[in-house]
């Protein structure tokens, strides 16, 4: 009797202790980070890096009393390349949770890729095209802030109405990201009455414009640039080069400010350019002075205003450290508790508006009307002409009539 007391008393007390200080509860979260960080996108890249880990030196790299791990791996901005870094990270680096990744396309693979993964959440970098959660999403892939065509509510209806821009030109890269800008223009320009008679798609990497800048329609008041990276870089030196002198409206990532400190005379072509963005550079709200503060002293070799990259990745980590924080570090149960959090989590963006998801998972989002304007000290930035409030995905329209137009590509929309 006194021996099996002693076995079910030892039995308690190894219970307790398990119970206590659980096996499985890691001391450390592991979370991986994916940009692009060669190629054409490569300087977008590096800011977004910037971005995701100014998240974590504000809370130093610590979260419910965790130590936090941040490994960085490279894509190319290719579907493969953001699938390879991120089944490395998972299955090698064995980490909790992605952040990432930048560009649209590799939003979509990781999106597909993580409803294989069930034990490892992904929190969308600042890849943007519209069906990464709009069709087919992932009930483990998030997105802290909209899809490309959000962030150019209001645009379209400027153009037309206030600058008087009846037909325009499109030049974007060919794949979902700029499609998906490319609808949010249109989607308003269409309608108020304007026309898109010639879209111009190119490969990510051109460095060749020649043939397209010869082929602009002279007829056309004004041409809409949904290029980013080295490549909006190169078209617009080399439109400016020819003496091109159409008005430009300015993508997301064509006026972002990781291109308006690149070096050159083009970046007079932008002035007055009007765009559409969730980020502005030159922003006066109280969150963004701080935000560009940390940003500043965090990373002096930085941009001279946080990037729209920058933003995002930030978004993201945050919504990471926040969840964390909210479950206590747990992440069993496939991170069940840590999911519903995301879902349902709250937090003022660093442009003072209030983040929250919609039913897919995706960011209903504040954006803005923006133009570049020349500071007093010769760099460049944008500053706020209008202030688009609460931009849901269907851009406030009704949802089945939304979705019934049909996945974005190179011909859908179109108003010729």
């Amino acid at each position: 009797m006194i021996s099996n007391f002693k076995k079910i008393l030892a039995a308690s007390v190894i219970a307790a202790t398990f119970i206590a200080n659980p096996v499985f509860a890691a001391e450390k979260v592991k979370i991986g980070v994916i940009s692009i960080l060669e190629g054409a996108f490569a300087a977008l890249g590096k800011d977004g890096i910037r971005g995701a880990e100014l998240a974590f030196i504000e809370t130093g790299n610590k979260a419910a009393g965790k130590d936090v791990e941040i490994i960085v791996m490279s894509s190319d901005a290719s579907p493969d390349s953001a699938v390879n870094a991120a089944r490395k990270l998972i299955e090698k680096d064995k980490v909790d949770i992605i952040i990432g990744p930048l560009s649209g396309s590799e939003g979509i693979a990781l999106r597909d890729l993580s409803k294989g993964y069930q034990g490892v959440t992904f929190i969308n970098g600042s890849s943007a095209a519209q069906d990464t959660t709009f069709r087919d999403g992932s009930d483990n892939f998030f997105r802290f802030g909209g899809d490309g065509a959000q962030w150019m509510a209001g645009v379209g209806t400027y153009s037309y109405e206030k600058l008087g821009y009846k037909k325009v030109a499109v030049v974007a890269e060919d794949y979902s990201f700029p499609y998906t800008q490319v609808l949010g223009f249109m989607s308003e320009y269409c309608k108020a009455g304007g026309r898109v008679p010639n879209k111009f798609w190119t490969p990510i990497g051109t460095k060749d414009y020649s043939s397209i800048v010869y082929a602009i329609p002279d007829d056309v008041d004004a041409i809409f640039v949904a290029l980013g990276g080295a490549d909006a870089v190169n078209f617009l030196t080399q439109y400016n080069q020819a003496g091109g002198n159409k008005p430009i409206i300015g993508g997301t990532i064509t006026i972002d400010q990781s291109i308006l400190d690149s070096k050159g005379p083009f970046k007079k072509l932008l002035v007055g350019t009007p765009a559409g963005t969730p980020t502005v550079s030159d922003f006066e709200g109280k969150e963004w002075k701080e935000f560009s503060a940390s940003y500043a002293k965090s990373f002096p070799d930085g941009l001279s205003a946080p990037s729209i990259f920058a933003h995002h990745y930030y978004m993201a980590g945050k919504a990471a450290l926040l969840g964390l924080e909210k479950v206590n570090g747990d992440l069993s149960n496939n991170q069940k508790a840590f999911r519903a959090v995301l879902e349902k989590l709250e937090f003022v963006t660093p442009t003072g508006g209030t983040m929250r998801l919609d039913e897919n998972r995706n960011g209903i989002i504040d954006s803005f009307v923006t133009e570049v304007f020349e500071r007093e000290d010769g760099t460049f930035g944008n500053r706020v002409l209008k202030v688009i409030r609460n931009v849901n995905q269907t851009m406030g329209h009704d949802a089945a009539k939304f979705k019934a137009l049909g996945p974005v590509s190179r011909d859908n929309p179109s108003c010729p």
